[in-house]
């Protein structure tokens, strides 16, 4: 299984990627081993998630969602 997710991270900046295992992902990112761009911004905190069996169709959602403008994510990770 895949997953999709959405974190906020202290700044209030959004960040988007895909997991096979989410709370190892989210454990890392909060260890500062996750992406780069949540480094500095610690701590993140999960705001949305989606799951998915294929990884290709993860990838593709993860595109979608880091295509959207900040007002859209917003409204997904609210709704």
């Amino acid at each position: 299984m895949w997953h999709v997710y959405i974190v906020r991270c202290r700044d209030g900046s959004l960040y988007t990627g895909i997991a096979s295992d989410l709370a190892g992902r989210l454990a890392a990112h909060n260890a500062g081993r996750g992406a780069k761009y949540t480094r500095s911004r610690l701590p993140v905190r999960l705001v949305h998630f989606e799951r998915y069996r294929a990884k290709g169709r993860a990838l593709s959602r993860e595109a979608e969602i880091k295509r959207l403008p900040r007002r859209q994510k917003i409204r997904l990770v609210s709704g």
